[in-house]
């Protein structure tokens, strides 16, 4: 059976834990008028469900269901990163990721999927063992041994929980990212312990190599405002030198790729 508008927008607002007076305080509308279109005595426009999925912050990728629920043609379109459509954003990426040699740069999907690498991030990936066509989330709770290398993981593992209980919040829900919690949360050392929701925009991430230990901090930057759903979805991460032994090793990576 398929989803009506009012469903669709109750169940965003369940998940945004608005109640429907804040809704309406937010979009500027009247609550009784949220209450007739969760109930169905009161059909929206086109321009007000676009209103009320930005104010509801729901993703690109789902703002299409709303639209169909309500009888309206879909809006936000979807181009494969391989389309010529995205040639522009291909350069864009393939310029940003190269300009931030010699440090490691990194392009990740929806579910973490590396999907582009500078030349310092593939030597790096290289120097861990660890080849650049990897599932960050497979690769960091899996069995690969990445987490031994990573000295401070109780400060990296709460980020990381953080995060993805964030993105998987932002989605409505996503199977993938909840699985992914479900495996995390027993990794944490300090089980248990209230986690914010939402992560700090850097995080510092301590390796030990050999008998070396290096340091560097990672941000990340995102398409936010893309109504191409896919473009949206991509994630540019980032990462910078935090001590000088690290900056002479990324120094090293990048010269080593020339």
């Amino acid at each position: 059976m398929a989803a009506t508008f009012g469903t669709e927008l109750k169940k965003w607002r369940t998940v945004r834990r608005l109640s429907q007076l804040t809704l309406g305080v937010e979009a500027g509308v009247s609550s009784r008028h949220i209450s007739f279109m969760e109930s169905g005595r009161s059909k929206p426009s086109q321009e007000m469900v676009i209103h009320l999925a930005e104010t509801l912050d729901v993703p690109k990728s789902e703002r299409n269901r709303l639209l169909n629920a309500a009888g309206f043609a879909s809006r936000y379109v979807t181009n494969d990163l391989s389309s010529d459509a995205m040639i522009p954003i291909r350069s864009a990426l393939s310029w940003t990721l190269e300009r931030h040699n010699p440090y490691p740069a990194i392009v990740l999907g929806r579910h973490w999927d590396v999907i582009e690498t500078n030349q310092s991030a593939r030597a790096l990936f290289d120097l861990l063992g660890q080849t650049d066509d990897v599932n960050m989330i497979d690769w960091l709770l899996g069995d690969s041994g990445i987490r031994d290398t990573i000295s401070n993981w109780s400060e990296v593992s709460t980020y990381l929980l953080a995060r993805l209980k964030t993105e998987n919040a932002f989605l409505g829900g996503d199977s993938i990212f909840e699985e992914a919690i479900e495996k995390l949360e027993p990794l944490l050392p300090n089980r248990g312990a209230l986690i914010d929701p939402v992560p700090n925009p850097l995080v510092t991430v301590e390796l030990t190599i050999g008998d070396q230990s290096f340091s560097m901090l990672s941000s990340i930057a995102q398409f936010g405002a893309a109504d191409d759903f896919a473009l949206a979805d991509l994630k540019v991460e980032l990462y910078f030198p935090a001590d000088e032994p690290t900056r002479e090793l990324f120094h090293s990576l990048g010269a080593c790729n020339q």
